[in-house]
C-alpha cells in the first residue's frame, strides 16, 4: 500500500515539473532557432532580478523581454541587431558578457591588472622573506 502511495506521489510530481517551466511560450518549429533562441536567453540579464539570466528569471520584465526577443528572431534579425536593440533599450548592463567599449574598458582589463598586481606583491614578498638570514643553530642557554 505505501509502495503504491509512493510511485503515485512521484508520478504526480514528474507531471507537475512541465507546469512550473518558466517560459511557457510555445517552442520554434525550427530547431536551429529554437537553439538560438535559447542562447540569447542566456546571455540577457534580467534587469529586475540582476543576478539571473532572463532565461531563469519569472520577472514580468524578463517574461517581456523573453517574448520581445522571440518576436526579433521571427522577424529574421541577426543575434548582433537584437543585442545592439537591447543594449540601445537598456544599456550595456542588459548584457552578460558587456561589449569592448571606451565605458566597458575598466571591466575587461581590471581582472588582468589585479592579477599581475597580486603576482608582483607575492614574488616581491618571497625575494625579501628568501634575503633574510636563517638561524639554524639552537639557543643555548
Amino acid at each position: 500500500m505505501i509502495r503504491r502511495l509512493l510511485v503515485t506521489a512521484c508520478a504526480a510530481l514528474m507531471t507537475a515539473a512541465p507546469v512550473l517551466a518558466i517560459d511557457a511560450e510555445k517552442a520554434f518549429e525550427d530547431p536551429v532557432l529554437q537553439a538560438r533562441y535559447e542562447d540569447i536567453i542566456e546571455e540577457v540579464r534580467c534587469l529586475k532580478c540582476q543576478n539571473q539570466s532572463i532565461k531563469d528569471s519569472n520577472a514580468f520584465l524578463a517574461s517581456d523581454l523573453r517574448r520581445e526577443i522571440r518576436r526579433l528572431l521571427e522577424e529574421g534579425k541577426t543575434d548582433t541587431e537584437i543585442y545592439d536593440f537591447l543594449v540601445e533599450r537598456y544599456g550595456d548592463f542588459a548584457l552578460y558578457r558587456p561589449r569592448l567599449s571606451g565605458k566597458t574598458l575598466v571591466l575587461w582589463v581590471a581582472p588582468a591588472i589585479l592579477l599581475l598586481g597580486g603576482a608582483f606583491l607575492i614574488a616581491r614578498v618571497v625575494r625579501r622573506r628568501m634575503a633574510l638570514p636563517i638561524d639554524d643553530e639552537p639557543l643555548q642557554e
